[in-house]
């Protein structure tokens, strides 16, 4: 090991190849659960350091995991079986607009609510919109494909990204896709990097796609007292011809917990909550207003609030940001999953967690995107409690089979990483997951990149507590 990591000081300046335990272990951890300490953290700074540092890899057969800022739910930079961490966030931000062609090209490091600002100033946006924007990097938002409030009318990040810059496992610098809006040449390999969670490539660059910004938006909230009444008076809306930007939920248990946390003058007494965010003209939205009420009157709203002032409605929106910070006082841990459901199926997915609530006693919240059925329940609970967390372990297990059972999806944008790669198989099927083993392998012949990620190992299972 001292051998090669002397090699890495001859193309990395020894001041970015950092090995003390202290610096170590502040790379262990991302926001999911598990340690795994990396023999060394290199910080490259320029598409060559990758390349450098990749060769060398695949040559001494040394895991490399890249790694944004850290804030992963699914544990994607954790470095399972030691080796290097590649930290990308030090590399220099750089945001290049092209308002005309409405497309930006940008550095890995930049963060993604930095490149909607400056989109903005030119009347712009880009419109995936995770609630780590502020924190994450493009880089880890691409790697995860990551999605938001805005997914429901926008799509998620790769809908929106013309371009990729990477470096393949065996240290290739090559392109993939284009500035073009449109593109159908070849296997779109942009596609396939995007959302294989630093598996495949590193990605040194992007050329994303924008769009102009909805001249006005109009906020909505309404309370229901029964939870199914709302997954129904959603399902209603979205199949009424309106295709609001936002529509988020939230269950009694976040609307107490956020009151208690920083009151924002929601319901406390409803069973649920939807806010919804229409985007457009303003004389659509007036309209689009107008149906919303109707229909949430016909679905046996209780009430219907309306923003007078955009300060109000920014107020309502926070109250949905302040939900982790605010169950995260309830108990100490919380295990955030992100199964997704078919629409229609939202009422029955509520109810099996409440049986799940009440077969296995824990304390589960549900809020999230329900708009395009990317709820996220939340069980919470204490890691301290061993006892508490094996159950914890067999109701998550329990929540991935219920959706898919209804016919959805193990991660609709927190990603596979080690936290769900034991499940892989029940959706995908051995065929499936045995194709997209042959692509990996194929693309990274040593398996250097990322290892321990998407593809459960054997006899892998979802572990959250330590004996």
């Amino acid at each position: 090991m001292e051998k090669w990591i002397e090699e890495l000081k001859g193309f990395v300046p020894e001041s970015r190849v950092l090995t003390s335990v202290a610096d170590r272990h502040s790379y262990s951890f991302d926001a999911s659960f598990g340690e795994h300490l990396p023999d060394v953290v290199v910080q490259v700074k320029e598409k060559q350091e990758v390349s450098d540092v990749l060769k060398l890899a695949n040559r001494c057969k040394i895991p490399v995991h890249p790694r944004g800022s850290g804030t992963c739910l699914s544990g994607g930079p954790l470095p399972v079986h030691g080796g290097i961490v590649l930290d990308m966030s030090q590399w220099p931000a750089s945001i290049d607009l092209r308002p005309r062609d409405l497309t930006v090209t940008v550095a890995p490091s930049v963060l993604t609510a930095n490149i909607n600002k400056a989109a903005e100033e030119h009347g712009l946006m880009y419109a995936p919109d995770p609630s780590s924007a502020h924190v994450a990097t493009i880089g880890g938002n691409l790697a995860e494909n990551s999605g938001g409030p805005r997914g429901l009318k926008y799509g998620v990040t790769k809908d929106h990204v013309l371009g990729l810059e990477v470096v393949t496992p065996e240290g290739e610098i090559i392109q993939t896709g284009g500035q073009t809006i449109k593109n159908v040449t070849g296997i779109d390999l942009t596609k396939l990097i995007v959302g294989s969670e630093g598996t495949l490539a590193v990605i040194v660059g992007a050329t994303l796609k924008l769009m102009p910004k909805p001249p006005a938006v109009q906020t909505i909230m309404v309370a229901f007292d029964e939870v199914r009444k709302a997954g129904e008076a959603i399902s209603q809306t979205l199949t009424s011809g309106i295709l609001p930007a936002k529509m988020e939920f939230m269950d009694q248990a976040c609307i107490t917990a956020v009151e208690n946390f920083q009151p924002a003058g929601l319901p406390v007494d409803a069973a649920a909550v939807i806010i919804i965010e229409l985007d457009g003209h303003p004389e659509t939205l007036g309209v689009e207003r107008g149906l919303i009420e109707e229909i949430m009157q016909d679905m046996g709203a209780e009430e219907i609030l309306i923003p007078k002032s955009e300060e109000e409605a920014a107020k309502l929106w926070h109250a949905r940001k302040q939900v982790s910070p605010a169950i995260a006082k309830i108990k100490p841990t919380k295990v955030s999953e992100d199964a997704t459901v078919p629409r229609s199926k939202i009422p029955d997915f509520m109810d099996r967690l409440q049986l799940l609530k009440e077969k296995y006693d824990l304390e589960i919240v549900a809020f999230g995107h329900a708009g395009d059925g990317n709820l996220h329940p939340n069980i919470l609970c204490d890691k301290r409690d061993v006892e508490e967390m094996k159950r914890v372990e067999m109701a998550v297990e329990e929540m991935f089979q219920a959706a898919l059972d209804l016919g959805g999806t193990l991660s609709g944008e927190h990603g596979i990483g080690t936290m769900k790669a034991p499940f892989m198989e029940l959706e995908l099927g051995e065929v499936g997951l045995d194709m997209m083993k042959r692509i990996k392998d194929s693309w990274d012949p040593n398996g250097i990149l990322n290892p321990g990620k998407v593809f459960p190992e054997k006899g892998q299972k979802l572990v959250l507590h330590h004996e």
